[in-house]
């Protein structure tokens, strides 16, 4: 599997992702990362204890990774939470809405963690 099979497999966007890193060599580096460095799991953490500060500050970070990659649906999922919580903005969503984004989210997560692994594993790095 190449890299821009992962990224078609996954929906994410190659062309974004080669944009901001500019070399396959770091967008490799980088959506390996994603699945060790925990910022979606800490978004989804943060959503158990519905903390306002902590789901805007993981969400923030989760969707300028996701952002930066290519994973625009993660990106675009982690939006929704980050401008909800944003300090001074009038919420829209309820917080049942906010679970149910964030287990929106996880669901694209698992589809996103699972291709990365078989790109780990039939890429043999």
């Amino acid at each position: 599997m190449t890299i821009q099979e992962l990224y078609a497999a996954i929906g994410g966007d190659y062309e974004q992702a080669i944009r901001v890193l500019r070399m396959d060599k770091l967008v490799d580096k980088h959506i390996r990362k994603l699945t060790k460095n925990g910022v979606i799991d800490a978004l989804l953490a943060a959503g158990e204890t519905m903390d306002p500060t902590q789901l805007f500050e993981t969400s923030h970070a989760a969707k300028g990774v996701c952002g930066n990659l290519g994973l625009t649906k993660l990106a675009d999922a982690a939006t929704e939470i980050t401008e909800d919580y944003r300090p001074g903005a009038v919420r829209k969503y309820s917080d049942a809405e906010i679970r149910e984004k964030l287990r929106e989210l996880a669901a694209l997560y698992e589809v996103t963690k699972a291709g990365i692994q078989r790109y780990e594993a039939e890429s043999g790095k």
